[in-house]
């Protein structure tokens, strides 16, 4: 699905672009009810709405008759692009490894969901924002691995000292990337991650690492309209910038 000359998929006369952006699958409460339900944090939807696209919220589904991926080229047809969302840890099998017990969250429907959509996504070139856990997922479809513990190869916990919470990385970019380009030479961003690139994807380049050159924080393909991973969390800063260079690109 990811060689070959991409076929676009743009949509010139749509007034709004539409921007599929994935989600969890969680134990969710409102009001008095209790539910297994599709979730996503709402700074997600909100800064793909404030940079001028609809976001659509593409759940996975367990039940699909032909598993978690049917349907994917359909959906990636009907849209402008696509955001990829952070969440928990994939499925390390799908890299050659066996399980670290620090990995955790796995959950293979949705692997294999959003592993369908970003595949079609990448064949189509549709444009492509993916975040942490979306980060790891574009390297490893295209061939990557990943340290799946990241303090057992750096020696100290800087980019998640504690589950839930976000710590300030500086990173520095490098020149001549899209992501130098929206982000400038060096930039302060929120992580919260405990794995990290280690051989990088089949026509992805290293876009940013953190201050210290130990963690590659960014790649994109050069060779795309806009596919740019990040491995810290720009939604949770509101930072709208990546998101306004996801949609711009729609447009070329």
């Amino acid at each position: 699905m990811t060689s070959g000359t991409p076929i676009s998929t743009r949509h010139p006369g749509r007034g709004v672009p539409l921007v599929g952006v994935t989600t969890y699958v969680a134990d969710a409460a409102w009001g008095d009810w209790r539910r297994r339900a599709g979730v996503v944090p709402s700074s997600y939807y909100e800064l793909v709405a404030a940079s001028g696209a609809r976001p659509v919220l593409l759940p996975h589904c367990v039940e699909a008759a032909g598993g978690p991926g049917e349907g994917a080229a359909e959906v990636v047809a009907a849209l402008d692009g696509l955001v990829l969302v952070g969440g928990g840890d994939l499925d390390p099998a799908a890299y050659g490894q066996s399980r670290h017990p620090a990995s955790g969250g796995i959950d293979p429907a949705r692997d294999a969901s959003e592993r369908a959509l970003l595949e079609e996504a990448l064949a189509a070139d549709l444009p492509v924002l993916a975040i942490c856990r979306g980060h790891q997922l574009l390297n490893v479809v295209l061939g990557g691995t990943l340290v799946q513990h990241l303090p057992d190869a750096v020696g100290h916990q800087a980019h998640r000292s504690v589950g839930g919470q976000f710590e300030d990385v500086d990173v520095v970019t490098v020149p001549a990337t899209t992501t130098a380009a929206v982000m400038g030479e060096k930039a302060t961003v929120l992580c919260s991650h405990h794995q990290a690139i280690d051989r990088l994807g089949a026509g992805l380049v290293v876009a940013a690492r953190s201050l210290d050159q130990d963690v590659v924080e960014a790649i994109e393909m050069p060779e795309r309209r806009f596919v740019v991973g990040v491995q810290w969390h720009p939604e949770e800063a509101g930072d709208r910038r990546l998101f306004d260079a996801l949609v711009a690109a729609i447009d070329r």
